[in-house]
């Protein structure tokens, strides 16, 4: 068995499934469905997400720079699903999916989805107009944590939301635990 060569693409899988929501000046709110997202910077906390310039968050991000990274979970497949295929312009896709609007701490437009067990308030820093989309770098500056997934201890337990991924076209969710960081190198 062999190996194929293909044009240069994107193969970088799995990816975080997110809901980015976003609103404009005039309070019209919105949800786009993202996979090219991720961590740039710890301290400080940054984060980027890139967008398609034609979507119709785009605007609303250019116009306020800010958005709202809402992490998905297995409950909330089919709206990240729909919420990425549908066009604001055209649906209420707050309506439409069941979803409720939040108040965002430290934003002045961009509402958080208050069904989402994390919701990740950034701050546009830099816009970097890259070809097909534009990327938007961002600080973090707050991050709202649903309380149900606390522990007595105070411990905020991520891993048992349901966290969805998106890998090559597909929905999924995160599976078991195979380890914890460092665990290969732990001494027994």
């Amino acid at each position: 068995m062999g190996r194929q060569v293909w044009k240069p693409g994107n193969m970088l899988y799995p990816l975080p499934a997110v809901m980015v929501s976003a609103a404009d000046k005039e309070g019209n709110a919105n949800i786009l469905t993202v996979a090219w997202t991720g961590t740039i910077c710890t301290d400080p906390a940054m984060l980027y997400i890139s967008v398609r310039p034609e979507r119709y968050s785009y605007g609303m991000i250019r116009e306020t720079g800010e958005f709202v990274v809402n992490l998905t979970t297995e409950e909330l497949a089919k709206a990240t699903d729909w919420c990425g295929v549908k066009s604001g312009r055209d649906v209420d896709k707050w309506k439409e999916m069941g979803l409720t609007k939040g108040k965002a701490s430290t934003l002045s437009y961009a509402p958080v989805i208050l069904e989402s067990p994390v919701n990740i308030e950034c701050k546009v820093t830099e816009v970097k107009e890259l070809g097909s989309h534009h990327m938007f770098l961002a600080r973090v500056t707050a991050v709202q944590v649903d309380e149900k997934y606390m522990k007595k201890n105070g411990k905020f337990e991520l891993n048992h939301t349901g966290l969805l991924a998106y890998s090559h076209g597909e929905y999924l969710g995160l599976g078991k635990s195979l380890g914890r960081f460092g665990w290969s190198v732990k001494k027994r």
